[in-house]
């Protein structure tokens, strides 16, 4: 993270009221700041100067890009941390992998922990890993790369990319678990394309998109 260059610009807006606030988040931006001054610029910071109640719910890795939403009051914060914890978001991820994965839809079941040695790497680990479950739904395929949708039932740290990893087709230009292919790709082709939740107040059903970049 010492060569951290976060992108410069706009950062789009793709829905906001008096409770919430959803942000197209650009890959290569930190979700909140990381530890010292150099990893200060961030989403949500970047986000306070024009929103100055703005709240954390969840979080993308910083090479992934696409919907993320906040609060914009404690209200409403509580109520969308409750639909995470209790999987009642729905989210749709956009990615490209190595490799013609097959068959066209599944699921992948593999618990996850923390690879201490090589933090913030995760791992597969049936012992002590918690529960963490993928599907998939493949869109294009060849043999050098499939497109394809993940919907994760969980909310582990870096879940896609081991999952994707642990299949056998990584997802391309990832730093960290396809590092061959970091170099032939601008960036990490993940992209949370798709957020679906209830409005903390009106207790409506929204989703919310942001078309992939890639």
């Amino acid at each position: 993270m010492s060569d951290y260059t976060p992108p410069q610009g706009e950062i789009p807006i793709l829905y906001e009221d008096a409770d919430l606030l959803l942000a197209d988040k650009p890959a290569g931006l930190l979700s909140v700041p990381g530890k010292g001054e150099h990893l200060a610029d961030c989403l949500i910071a970047r986000l306070q100067r024009a929103f100055p109640t703005v709240r954390l719910v969840h979080r993308l890795d910083r090479d992934t890009s696409g919907v993320m939403v906040f609060a914009l009051t404690e209200h409403a914060q509580r109520h969308l941390n409750q639909q995470f914890e209790t999987r009642k978001t729905r989210k749709t991820y956009l990615a490209r992998v190595a490799g013609r994965l097959e068959p066209r839809t599944g699921e992948v079941d593999l618990p996850l922990i923390v690879d201490w040695p090589n933090r913030p790497r995760q791992k597969v680990c049936h012992e002590t890993g918690k529960p963490a479950l993928t599907g998939w739904k493949v869109m294009t395929a060849s043999e050098g790369e499939t497109r394809l949708r993940l919907f994760p039932q969980t909310g582990r740290t870096h879940q896609l990319r081991v999952h994707m990893l642990a299949l056998g087709h990584p997802i391309l230009g990832d730093p960290f678990y396809a590092p061959e292919t970091a170099q032939a790709y601008p960036r990490m082709m993940l992209h949370a394309e798709e957020l679906r939740f209830n409005h903390p107040e009106s207790g409506k059903g929204l989703t919310i998109r942001a078309p992939a970049p890639f």
